[in-house]
């Protein structure tokens, strides 16, 4: 909707709640990974997709806690897996946030490919790109990607061929800890 359009002479009077949004809340909460302390996420909305990456968080060992119908407590500050289970990723496409987070984390994640609807294909080849370009050593196999940063992660200029508002948030997500720009 773009507008709301208000004919007559009385005054509007009232309350609306604005949801958050899911691909918003899909990206930020694998975000929890990188930090080191407790992180409470407010104004979720709490669909399919996020109710997944929330199982996610836990089964990496995270421990969540719902605080209401919008909020929830991760604290993340524990041992955490590097591997997402294929069977908890399969069903929806934003699981490639794990990747950035987890590599910043650990130097190293293994997470299945994009799983979801059926809306064409779910191409990662510029996060890889973005993997790579910082110290990222990434391989494909039997539809799980794994990337290994052995020497660690560093400082590097990062060019995507194309405009990605996935790969870019996952290249932030894996370069928030790198000692440089």
């Amino acid at each position: 909707m773009d507008r709301f359009i208000i004919n007559g002479g009385t005054n509007l009077l009232g309350r609306v709640r604005v949801s958050g949004a899911k691909n918003a809340a899909v990206a930020i909460l694998p975000a929890v990974l990188v930090s080191d302390e407790v992180c409470i996420i407010e104004n979720l909305p709490m669909v399919s997709d996020v109710i997944v990456i929330l199982d996610i968080l836990a089964e990496l060992g995270a421990r969540v806690d719902i605080i209401d119908e919008h909020s929830v407590r991760i604290d993340a500050t524990g041992d955490i897996s590097h591997i997402v289970p294929m069977d908890m990723a399969r069903n929806i496409r934003a699981t490639y946030y794990f990747l950035g987070a987890l590599l910043t984390r650990l130097n190293k994640a293994t997470v299945p490919m994009p799983g979801g609807d059926d809306l064409g294909p779910r191409p990662i080849d510029q996060h890889l790109k973005a993997f790579t370009a910082i110290g990222g050593s990434c391989e494909v196999e039997y539809g799980v990607v794994k990337i290994d940063a052995k020497h660690g992660l560093s400082e590097a200029r990062v060019f995507f061929d194309l405009v990605t508002v996935g790969a870019t948030i996952n290249a932030m997500l894996a370069s928030v800890k790198i000692d440089g720009i």
